[in-house]
C-alpha cells in the first residue's frame, strides 16, 4: 500500500441545511454516453449529490465502490456524482469499474467552489478538487443534509451517513 500524508484541510464554508443547492450546468457522465444537463432539470426527487476527487483517485474508486456494495445505487433517491475530471476519464473510470452510476464532470471545479468544498492541492498551481463530500436535496433544490471531510483522505462512517441522510 503506498504511503501519504494525511493533510489538515481546514474548516470548509460549505452550504448548509435550508440553503437552496446552486444550479449549474455540466455534462453528465454515464455509463452509455454524456451530454451536458443542469441540475435542476436533473433534480425531480430526492437527490444525493456526491463530490469526489479526481475520478482516477484511490478515494473515488473506494467510495463508488463502497457505495454500490451497500445498495446505494438500487435506491429510490438519485445517487448523482461531481468530480473535478474530465467526461473522458469520467467515461473511463465507469466502464473500468462497472458502475451504473451518473456523475457531473466539472474539471474546472467551479461546482465545488460554489458549494464551499473546493480545496487546493498541495505544490500544484491553480489546481484544486473537491473535498469528499454528500449534499442531501430535496425536490426544491433545498438543501437537507451534508457531510465534508475535513481531512485529505477522510472517509465518513457510512453507517452515521445511511441513518443521517434516511438511507437505511
Amino acid at each position: 500500500m503506498p504511503e501519504f500524508d494525511v493533510v489538515e484541510l481546514g474548516p470548509a464554508d460549505h452550504l448548509e441545511p435550508g440553503e437552496t443547492a446552486p444550479d449549474f450546468t455540466r455534462p453528465l457522465v454515464t455509463d452509455e454516453f454524456w451530454e451536458d444537463r443542469s441540475l435542476a432539470e436533473l433534480v425531480d426527487g430526492r437527490t444525493v449529490l456526491v463530490f469526489t476527487p479526481m475520478i482516477g483517485s484511490f478515494v473515488a474508486k473506494y467510495v463508488w465502490s463502497e457505495l454500490a456494495e451497500r445498495g446505494w445505487l438500487e435506491r429510490g433517491e438519485r445517487i448523482v456524482g461531481v468530480t473535478a475530471s474530465t467526461p473522458y476519464g469520467v467515461s473511463r473510470f465507469l466502464d473500468e469499474n462497472d458502475l451504473p452510476v451518473e456523475v457531473f464532470a466539472d474539471p474546472t471545479n467551479e461546482v465545488a467552489d460554489d458549494y464551499g468544498i473546493a480545496h487546493d492541492l498541495d505544490g500544484m498551481a491553480g489546481v484544486s478538487e473537491p473535498r469528499l463530500a454528500f449534499v442531501a436535496l430535496d425536490a426544491d433544490r433545498s438543501i437537507e443534509t451534508v457531510w465534508v471531510a475535513d481531512e485529505w483522505p477522510e472517509f465518513p462512517d457510512y453507517d452515521e451517513v445511511e441513518t443521517e441522510f434516511g438511507l437505511d
